[in-house]
């Protein structure tokens, strides 16, 4: 079964790169790469969805010759969850399973104003907020100069989604949630569960939005089980 990854904004596949060593030998770990951002580095990155799935619906569709997964992180989870809406209207298949990770059920309006349009300084005021970037990094102005441009076409992407009700898959759908994330709620995670069909579960993590980081051990033995 391959196992296909999608980072959290700003995020690439690096995030994934040691996952196939905690997880069961039948599993592939197939980390996705956004376009601006490692082997994609020479794309200019996309800031609407509808683009963003087009690249990677190419990516994707020669390697569906066997089961497959989805897991997504925050951006990434809603981004799997659109591609794999795609998928089933243009080909008719699903994901045997989908993993989504620290992110409000797509149902759910975006309570926040969006960020990705505001003056540099403000935009990376925003940022530290999430605690996902470095504050080596958030210091390093070459480094920002790069990753800025990133940032505000992900940000894009999640402050522009329009949610149109469709029906349930009937994939199962396993969430799982930071308890100290303050950008997405169990109840707000709990809304997954009106997206399938077949069995739901939630699984919390000690942590903040970046818990797959900081409780990685604990996540991947958690995608291990449901993965066997």
């Amino acid at each position: 079964m391959r196992l296909f990854c999608f980072p959290y904004a700003g995020g690439s596949s690096l995030i994934f790169r040691t996952w196939s060593n905690s997880l069961p030998k039948n599993v592939e770990v197939c980390p996705i790469e956004l376009p601006g951002r490692g082997k994609q580095m020479k794309l200019a990155p996309l800031s609407r969805l509808e683009p963003l799935l087009g690249f990677l619906e190419d990516a994707i569709v020669p390697y569906l010759d066997k089961p497959f997964a989805f897991f997504g992180h925050s951006m990434g989870a809603l981004i799997s969850f659109e591609l794999a809406r795609l998928l089933r209207k243009k080909y008719h298949i699903e994901p045997v399973h989908m993993f989504v990770s620290g992110r409000r059920a797509p149902q759910i309006p975006n309570p926040d104003p969006p960020i990705h349009t505001l003056p540099e300084l403000e935009f990376i005021e925003k940022l530290c907020r999430f605690n996902g970037t470095p504050q080596a990094v958030l210091e390093n102005a070459e480094l920002m100069q790069l990753l800025i441009p990133i940032l505000r076409a992900d940000f894009a992407v999640l402050e522009t989604y329009v949610y149109n009700a469709e029906p349930a898959f009937d994939c199962p759908i396993t969430a799982f949630g930071g308890l100290q994330d303050s950008e997405a709620s169990r109840d707000e995670i709990e809304g997954w569960e009106k997206q399938t069909n077949a069995t739901f579960s939630l699984q919390m993590f000690p942590g903040d939005h970046f818990f797959l980081n900081s409780a990685q051990s604990l996540l991947l033995q958690a995608l291990a089980q449901k993965l066997q």
